[in-house]
């Protein structure tokens, strides 16, 4: 009677199991795209911001949306990402935004820099940073 009790049981959790899949039995899978090797080396520009009081919540969006959106414009940017800084360390001087615009080439940083997109970004933040560092570096 144990057996018969545990086999049940057994038959039901791996039946809940097999439910609980989130790809259906029939659901054909995406093939897998080939990726693009990454390059050796990246030239990483990383760029941190420490708003002012008079960049309100709204205005910090906007300014995120806008640095966001250059990618789109300036081809020499190979990648981009971003975050909001969240160390529990203090040590992050008042910077609450993190920019990292990754080239392939000192050449494509070159452009970017006066790039008229890149300089109507630049003069949209007047006013509103305290501060901006910016450290570009080689990955190794």
């Amino acid at each position: 009677m144990r057996r018969i009790i545990t086999t049940l049981f057994l038959a039901s959790f791996l039946f809940i199991l097999n439910s609980c899949n989130p790809v259906e039995q029939n659901e054909k899978k995406t093939p897998e795209i080939p990726q693009k090797a990454a390059p050796k080396k990246l030239l990483r520009h990383v760029v941190l911001f420490n708003f002012n009081d008079s960049a309100d919540s709204t205005k910090v969006k906007e300014i995120e949306q806008a640095f966001i959106a250059l990618p789109e414009k300036i081809s020499e940017i190979y990648s981009f990402e971003w975050g909001t800084n969240n160390s529990e360390e203090g040590l992050d001087k008042g910077l609450t935004h993190c920019f990292f615009v990754t080239f392939l080439s000192e050449k494509d940083r070159a452009a970017y820099l006066p790039h008229p997109e890149h300089q109507k970004f630049v003069k949209f933040l007047d006013g509103y940073v305290e501060d901006v560092t910016v450290v570009d570096y080689w990955t190794k």
